[in-house]
């Protein structure tokens, strides 16, 4: 019987891996491009100035709760408005946390500074590609770094164009902008497939955030949607256990 549960190698660095780790994330460079520059756009609009936009954008590696969190960028800062963004990026970049414990048992081998340091690059895309090439049995951990770079650099500079450009990307519909995140999102779920058992969470947390948003105003289908599906993940026996229990 084949066993599927062999050790994987050690981490290693090497240059070896840097363009096999930029070539798998390429397919992600156009969409994290256009993703940048509606962002830019968008801050233009709240008002911020395109020195707080790079400021932000060489800080603050958050992607989608960077949009969120823009997008409900309230008229005056108080303690209730900033309690109120930081749970919301809370919850957004709370999948990071998960990403990056899938990464241990492959860069925990490596000393502690470069390990959690590398967590900084964690992106959708960027632990998608990494992840497939630990699967394929890979232990390069410049793969994961070198494509991390990369897309980093992008997300950075799209927003300076976005910004300069606000005044077009007004109406994100007419550029097609609006449709980059549902569907490098829907692209994710493809390799994520793990049959219709396994994709239940999912079906609760889209119904669950759904329904919140027509009958809430604001974010909270995010938070919503988040908790109802990692609820029903965590309730949700594995298959063996349940046979067994059975």
């Amino acid at each position: 019987m084949h066993n599927t549960h062999i050790p994987k190698a050690p981490a290693y660095w090497s240059r070896a891996a840097i363009v096999p780790g930029i070539v798998a994330i390429g397919p992600m460079l156009p969409g994290t491009l256009a993703f940048g520059m509606a962002f830019g756009a968008l801050c233009a609009q709240k008002s911020f100035s395109l020195a707080e936009v790079v400021v932000m954008m060489g800080t603050v590696y958050g992607g989608l709760s960077q949009f969120v969190a823009v997008q409900s960028w309230p008229e005056v800062l108080t303690p209730g408005t900033i309690a109120t963004l930081a749970l919301l990026t809370l919850t957004v970049n709370i999948r990071f946390m998960l990403m990056s414990a899938t990464l241990r048992p492959w860069f925990g081998t490596l000393p502690a500074w470069q390990a959690y340091s590398s967590m900084l690059l964690v992106t959708d895309g960027g632990w998608l590609a990494a992840m497939r090439y630990r699967d394929r049995g890979g232990a390069d951990a410049m793969f994961y770094v070198g494509g991390g770079i990369v897309l980093y650099l992008v997300w950075l500079v799209a927003a300076i164009p976005g910004f300069l450009l606000a005044e077009q990307l007004t109406d994100p519909k007419k550029y097609g902008v609006d449709l980059v995140m549902p569907a490098f999102y829907a692209a994710m779920l493809v390799p994520a497939w793990k049959g219709p058992r396994r994709a239940i969470p999912w079906v609760v947390s889209g119904v669950v955030a759904l329904l919140v948003h027509w009958l809430v105003a604001g974010w909270w289908f995010i938070i919503a949607g988040a908790l109802s599906g990692a609820l029903s993940a965590g309730f949700m026996d594995e298959p063996e256990k349940a046979g067994a229990a059975a």
